[in-house]
């Protein structure tokens, strides 16, 4: 199938973003977001003990304008706009690198949106009965006016095949009880629910758990990211009931292979608004950043990395955007497109980086330069559910399962 003209961003997509861009610029700037996270060494990297920093009175403003609504389908209370939408936001909160837990809200409601889809598929009969009524839509709506949530779905080995999950499920009574240990939560101490998988006899299902949940301990990870919070979740008998099922036991890991092009997608925009910012402030620098009587941007040895900058963060951006637009669009090769995203998406972020650090020259690498702050939170995206590598082996097998299938050669 054909994609749309300008990957179907039109007018409603185009407000989405240039309203975020406003308000970013506006409440969520550089010296904002320096104020926030980087006063000092050691206030920054007590963030393990100490409450996550972020603005509450900036997400207040988030949730007024929609923005947790935005994948939220509209039978749930959500604006059910498209992903090209979420793609464009995912982008400016890159490109501002807003610590808020609005990405890994997304990514939640990525998740439980495909989880409401297949629970309406078997409720249509075209899909295996179920044994609970289905949960999802209830929680998408909590989402859709305000509530933070993230996904908990990494074991500690750090596979990011849920399958492999170090948290069981049991049956107990009308309920369910969870026993086991999630690693690599992003955003923990902000959410106020979690997306659990755990195994269970039926196979891999999918859980929702409030964070004041009875028996379920957050232990706050120390990152180099300065604009996140990450953790690790303990589950020692924690119950919760059958409103809580999000995907029965055995469906799971189907929901999950449905919603991951579109969680490779938003960080893959992210990791593109990021990159852009790195190359807006190291191409300014160089306008104004002297060396022998001239701007160091006269130099072919300045001039070229920055070249090279913009030419990879304009080809991420735009397998991002046909990625978004495919699951859109066209979902058959959505998995291809976003695999090629994360991947270029990650390396673009990298070498940005590593340019930014080296043309902003002796005080590239000093803690009074912004650009370490954008760094961090590169690196910590870049290897977020698979780095580039891991993807483009991911792209491999996808495109030798499509090769071996009679008539798709």
């Amino acid at each position: 199938m054909a994609q749309p003209k300008d990957f179907g961003f039109g007018s409603e997509e185009q407000m989405v973003r240039d309203s975020a861009r406003k308000l970013l610029k506006d409440a969520a700037g550089i010296e904002a977001l320096r104020a926030l996270v980087a006063r000092d060494h050691k206030a920054a990297y007590e963030s393990a003990v100490q409450p996550a920093p972020w603005d509450e009175r900036l997400w207040t403003q988030m949730v007024e304008l929609g923005w947790t609504a935005l994948a939220v389908p509209e039978d749930a209370g959500g604006a059910g706009m498209k992903m090209v939408a979420v793609a464009a936001l995912a982008e400016e909160i890159g490109r501002a690198a807003v610590p808020s837990p609005l990405v890994s809200t997304l990514i939640a409601t990525i998740v439980l949106r495909a989880a409401a889809t297949r629970a309406a598929a078997a409720a249509a009969g075209t899909g295996p009965r179920l044994q609970d009524p289905p949960a999802a839509p209830a929680w998408l709506e909590r989402i859709a006016t305000g509530t933070p949530a993230t996904l908990a779905l990494t074991p500690p080995s750090g596979s990011w095949d849920p399958a492999e999950t170090a948290v069981r499920a049991e049956r107990s009574g009308s309920g369910i009880v969870l026993r086991g240990e999630v690693a690599f939560v992003q955003d923990a101490r902000k959410a106020a629910f979690f997306i659990v998988a755990a195994a269970g006899e039926g196979g891999l299902g999918l859980y929702a758990v409030p964070a004041d949940t009875p028996g379920l301990t957050i232990r706050p990870d120390r990152i180099a990211d300065l604009t996140r919070d990450q953790a690790r979740l303990g589950l020692d008998d924690v119950r919760v009931d059958a409103s809580s099922i999000l995907a029965a036991p055995g469906t799971a890991a189907e929901v999950i292979e449905a919603a991951m092009p579109a969680i490779l997608t938003i960080v893959a925009a992210d990791l593109c608004g990021a990159a852009e910012w790195q190359l807006q402030t190291t191409t300014e620098y160089a306008r104004v950043r002297t060396q022998f009587d001239h701007p160091i941007g006269f130099f072919q040895a300045v001039k070229h990395p920055i070249v090279n900058m913009m030419m990879d963060v304009d080809r991420a951006r735009s397998l991002v955007y046909a990625a978004a637009c495919a699951i859109d669009a066209d979902p058959t090769d959505a998995a291809r497109l976003a695999c090629m995203a994360k991947a270029a998406a990650s390396d673009a972020g990298a070498f940005c980086s590593d340019r930014s650090i080296q043309l902003h020259g002796g005080i590239g690498f000093t803690w009074e330069c912004d650009v370490h702050l954008y760094v961090k939170r590169q690196k910590h995206n870049q290897f977020l559910y698979g780095d580039a590598p891991y993807q483009r082996a991911r792209l491999a097998a996808l495109i030798d399962d499509k090769a071996g299938r009679p008539g798709q050669a």
